[in-house]
């Protein structure tokens, strides 16, 4: 027995918007993070965070403590006793819901808070959550996700025959990623705010460490977007992959014309061509640029979202975040959506501790859900990942399996003390 009997939130800053790190055609500042820790009498600590862009980090860090009441006190035991029931008291807080509903800083500030809760019983089980969730029982699984709303979309008797399914060969697929890693792609080599000096020398970099799948923002000028795009595929030669972000920056019918000069270089998706809440502006950019991929996701603020993504054809590739939606419950929802609809899961992994996160979603999409690498990468960004205790590891573009116990997220000591704003800093108009 483990009971939760404090609940600390850490507003955590990383100072990358000097450097150009992570800049994009909407986006640009300090990559931060709400960064939850949950300590038990039993003497173990659970933790979790939500990635933010700076400023407002310490409003998702209010809404962690308003949500604290639900979660100190109870046991893990006790929590996943009845999952769903526990997932929603966060997420549908009589009075905090209507901020939402289930969107935005609620149920980021939710979402930190139930992945630190499944860190906690990991660690507890002694596993990584790659492990913890690929070896739980179908029943335990289909348990843990909340289907009001999208059972128009999956049944639970859907999801059950697709982990059942999906466990046949597992452990002949465990060990291709012990000998093989999972693949990933790059996007260290193309952020907008780059010269052409330093992409041409970051792309030749990533080439002779093997990386074969690169991203590159666009949405700036069109004619730049154009001879950055020939610029990285001269040096990576026509056979790698090259895919495209344009963090929504674009209109509807802007993103098909754009996408048609861009068509050449012969892109490997469209990422986030337009608005992240347009469905069916996403649907028609799809059928418009066939055969390129429209990739969504990172933004996609729960189940529901997804659901109509999938059901209008507007996706073929999922980018689900770890923490965007609320936590590992409302990522099995969209996995076992996304396998339903054929749809390939790429997560979202630009940001604080994201890389960390998603290399466990992946492993166990492909361990206990899809049984398929095709179309499968997880991203990779080349920065932060020194301060925590788990960082990834990821040798010639594949990911390596984890295999400390938990959801890799806890943060060097040292780390969460030096880029911690101090009390009351968080209030001023800092970058």
């Amino acid at each position: 027995m483990a009971t939760i009997i404090e609940l600390a939130v850490h507003d955590v800053r990383f100072p990358t918007a000097a450097q150009g790190d992570g800049s994009d055609a909407i986006n640009k500042g300090d990559y931060s993070a709400t960064y939850v820790e949950l300590r038990t009498d039993a003497g173990l600590t659970g933790t979790g965070l939500t990635f933010t862009n700076g400023r407002g980090n310490e409003i998702t860090c209010l809404a962690v403590t308003a949500l604290r009441h639900h979660v100190v006190g109870r046991s893990v035991e006790e929590i996943f006793a009845a999952p769903v029931q526990f997932l929603r008291s966060l997420t549908a807080d009589v009075q905090l819901r209507w901020l939402g509903p289930e969107k935005g800083v609620i149920h980021m500030a939710a979402g930190a808070i139930v992945n630190a809760v499944w860190d906690l019983r990991a660690k507890l089980a002694g596993l990584p959550m790659w492990e913890l969730l690929a070896t739980l029982p179908t029943e335990d699984l289909v348990a843990a996700i909340d289907f009001r709303h999208i059972s128009d979309a999956l049944t639970p008797d859907e999801a059950r025959d697709l982990l059942d399914k999906g466990a046949t060969g597992s452990a002949e697929r465990l060990e291709r990623l012990t000998a093989e890693g999972f693949p990933a792609y790059t996007t260290s080599v193309g952020w907008l705010g780059y010269s052409d000096d330093k992409v041409r020398e970051l792309t030749r970099k990533a080439v002779a460490d093997g990386w074969t799948a690169m991203k590159m923002k666009v949405g700036g000028r069109i004619e730049d977007d154009v001879r950055r795009a020939r610029l990285i595929r001269a040096e990576i030669g026509p056979d790698a992959l090259l895919m495209m972000d344009a963090n929504q920056v674009w209109d509807v019918d802007e993103a098909i014309t754009n996408m048609a000069a861009l068509s050449a270089v012969r892109p490997a998706w469209i990422e986030e061509p337009t608005h992240a809440d347009d469905v069916l502006g996403h649907a028609r950019i799809a059928r418009a640029v066939a055969p390129i991929p429209v990739a969504t996701g990172e933004v996609a603020a729960n189940r529901v979202m997804f659901k109509q993504l999938l059901q209008a054809g507007a996706i073929g590739v999922c980018q689900v975040d770890a923490c965007r939606v609320a936590g590992v419950n409302e990522v099995l929802a969209v996995l076992l959506m996304a396998a339903k609809f054929g749809v390939p899961v790429c997560p979202h992994a630009g940001g604080v501790g994201l890389c960390e996160y998603v290399q466990h979603l992946s492993i166990f999409d492909y361990l206990r859900v899809s049984g398929s690498l095709d179309g499968r990468m997880v991203e990779y960004v080349d920065h932060l990942h020194e301060h925590f205790t788990d960082p990834v590891t990821v040798v010639a573009g594949r990911y390596r399996l984890p295999t400390k116990p938990g959801y890799s997220v806890t943060l060097q000591p040292e780390s969460l003390r030096r880029y911690t704003f101090p009390d009351g800093a968080a209030w001023r108009d800092v970058r």
